[in-house]
């Protein structure tokens, strides 16, 4: 649903305030083990309803049935809002019962229909946050048991009964309050409200700010500035339109200002906010998801992400430096960039809390814990400033927006948990790995091509973490039985997941920031497919060299590193028809054969050793510098023949 049609006032602003409060709190003691409620303790499955029942209430307070406010939609909402918060209540209060008598197989009648209730609820919360399109898969797949008795060979499962199936998918630990809601509940929280207090308390201004004075003067320099300070805002936000509609507001019309068409200001935004979501530290939610399918620590997953993470950015930091060379851009003049002493002057204490973070991540491995303890010293530090004091209200507004980002996330993670509980319930997660294998035969490269389709066209449809998820559980078990490595392969349906936020005919990533740049959304979405082209080839790079996201030792690890920095270097020189330190790479059809030798060169040099056994790194880079030196010979010559 279009984020206008969110209701908004001061008493559903309160309401979902107390809500969101009472959730951090539900959250802490949990998480934290306080037991502060006392001689009772909290088990995971009550602790899960009780999220449910907050934030399921929130999203029928601030998603109304209706675009238009009618009374009747008005009393409805409300009407669900009470139900959703009831029925959950029940679920959580008899969290014990249903555990020692078994209920998710055989339950009493009032469960039963509760069941039935709350299953129609979410679906109902599911199409107000995401649409119909979503609301209908969930829908089909929540009743996919029901049917699979009758399906042909390869999706064919175990039948049951509808009235087992749909408590099952209530009151099972494997189906809508499982992995997705467990890593909601345990991990995402957090992050959501970390990323939210961030930007409230001036985060997301200061780092916007550092990056104009860390890249704004280069050539190209506000291009530069938006895929920095998107990236940054990006793995804060999690959400690829959000990031986009928050950042390019500003970065956008500094681009079209100091030169870049309005498709290539629209294209760099949509490309720099794709990125963010797979950028450390915070990424979203699907590595903390992708944490729990797994089963390792979510500090594994951030140290796997940074090598292919840095490649991407990388890749189209040389595209825009290229372009930007190649038309003589110029960097912002100096009146316009922020003076970087006042900039940490005002902000240093948001370095304090992000370096403090990291290091309770990957250092102490307290994943849990450390959003919720960055979110105090960031909020006890930033009031005792006045320029960056909350208010009463702007608290309010803080705890209101957050419940918001995490009721739109908990109605999809809860429909989505449809998806996983039914093909636990029919075995059918098992066959269809194996049926995969079976189809790809030896050929592991056929197989990712297939797993690089099959994610592309769910991507189209789905919110990232809703595509990942599906994936998790039917691709990823094949590639990892195909001997991948299961980080790389969780990873790589993740990557692919998110091309098709850059990629026409859907491309929503590029058509919101079209909207911004007031220029053609399909020309823009072309525009980031070639910025974003790296993003095409990254995947099949990390899955096919575990050394990607640093599996190895170091002496392993750095030679493939650098060796694939210097591929996407040409690679995206090459895209541009600029190569740094040589200059343009020739015109016409001439230009064009240098532009393609550079392309492949660089295609050579990254290119993982286990594709080509026969040559090996060695040769393969020496390949590829042969074809780089072919084509800067070509260009030299057709440099020298212009007058």
């Amino acid at each position: 649903m279009d984020a206008r049609a969110l209701r908004r006032g001061p008493v559903v602003s309160n309401l979902v305030a107390a809500l969101t409060l009472v959730a951090i709190f539900f959250a802490v003691n949990q998480i934290f083990n306080f037991r502060l409620f006392v001689d009772v303790t909290i088990l995971q499955n009550a602790y899960l309803y009780t999220l449910g029942a907050i934030f399921l209430s929130i999203v029928f307070l601030v998603y109304p049935l209706t675009a238009g406010s009618h009374r009747w939609s008005n009393v409805t909402d409300f009407a669900a809002a009470g139900a959703a918060l009831l029925i959950c209540g029940y679920f959580a209060l008899t969290g014990k019962q249903s555990l020692n008598e078994g209920w998710e197989y055989a339950q009493p009648m009032l469960p039963k229909m509760l069941s039935f209730a709350l299953w129609a609820l979410i679906i109902e919360a599911m199409r107000r946050v995401t649409g119909m399109l979503m609301a209908v898969i969930a829908l089909a797949f929540s009743l996919y048991p029901v049917f699979a008795g009758s399906m042909p060979g390869p999706i064919a499962g175990f039948s049951q009964p509808i009235g087992d199936i749909i408590p099952f998918h209530i009151l099972s630990s494997e189906s809508s309050f499982g992995i997705p809601m467990e890593a909601f509940g345990t991990l995402v929280l957090g992050f959501v409200l970390f990323g939210a207090a961030l930007q409230f308390t001036g985060g997301g201004a200061f780092f916007n700010d550092l990056a104009f004075r860390m890249v704004g003067k280069y050539r190209g320099g506000a291009a530069k500035v938006a895929t920095v300070g998107s990236g940054l805002m990006g793995s804060m936000s999690g959400s690829v339109i959000s990031n986009i509609m928050t950042t390019g507001a500003v970065s956008i019309p500094a681009m079209k200002r100091t030169g870049f068409s309005a498709n290539y200001a629209a294209g760099v935004e949509a490309c720099a906010s794709t990125g963010g979501v797979m950028m450390p530290p915070i990424m979203g939610a699907v590595a903390f998801v992708m944490a729990s399918f797994l089963g390792v620590g979510y500090a594994e997953i951030v140290l796997a992400a940074i090598i292919p993470s840095a490649l991407f950015y990388f890749g189209l930091i040389i595209q825009i430096d290229s372009y930007a060379a190649r038309r003589g851009l110029t960097g912002l003049n100096k009146s316009e960039l922020p003076v970087l002493l006042d900039t940490l002057r005002n902000g240093w204490h948001y370095i304090i809390v992000f370096a403090v973070l990291i290091w309770m991540l990957i250092g102490l491995e307290q994943e849990r814990i450390a959003p919720f303890i960055c979110t105090f010293l960031l909020l006890v530090v930033t009031q005792l400033f006045p320029s960056t004091r909350l208010s009463l209200s702007k608290i309010r507004d803080l705890l209101s927006y957050t419940g918001t980002a995490l009721a739109e996330m908990a109605a999809i993670l809860l429909g989505v948990g449809f998806i996983v509980g039914a093909f636990s319930a029919t075995g059918l997660s098992g066959t269809l790995a194996n049926d995969l294998v079976f189809l790809a035969g030896d050929g592991v490269l056929a197989l990712l091509i297939m797993g690089a389709l099959t994610s592309f066209i769910f991507g189209m449809g789905m919110t990232v973490t809703s595509c990942y998820i599906l994936l998790a559980v039917v691709l990823a078990p094949a590639l990892v039985q195909a001997g991948l490595h299961p980080i790389a392969a969780h990873l790589f349906i993740m990557y692919w997941g998110m091309v098709s936020y850059i990629t026409p005919p859907v491309a929503l990533g590029a058509f919101a920031a079209a909207t911004l740049a007031g220029t053609s959304p399909i020309r823009a979405g072309f525009t980031a497919m070639r910025l974003g082209s790296i993003i095409y080839v990254l995947p099949f790079l990390f899955v096919l060299e575990p050394a990607l996201i640093g599996v190895g030792e170091w002496s392993e690890v750095i030679p493939v590193m650098a060796l694939a920095f210097i591929g996407v270097w040409l690679i995206a020189s090459g895209t541009q028809g600029y190569l740094a330190v040589f200059g343009p790479l020739g015109h016409g059809k001439l230009g064009i054969a240098v532009q393609i030798c550079i392309i492949a060169g660089g295609v050579a040099i990254a290119i993982p050793a286990t594709l080509v056994p026969v040559f090996g790194h060695i040769g393969m880079t020496v390949l590829g510098l042969i074809l780089v030196a072919i084509g800067l010979g070509l260009c030299s010559v057709t440099m020298r023949r212009q007058p």
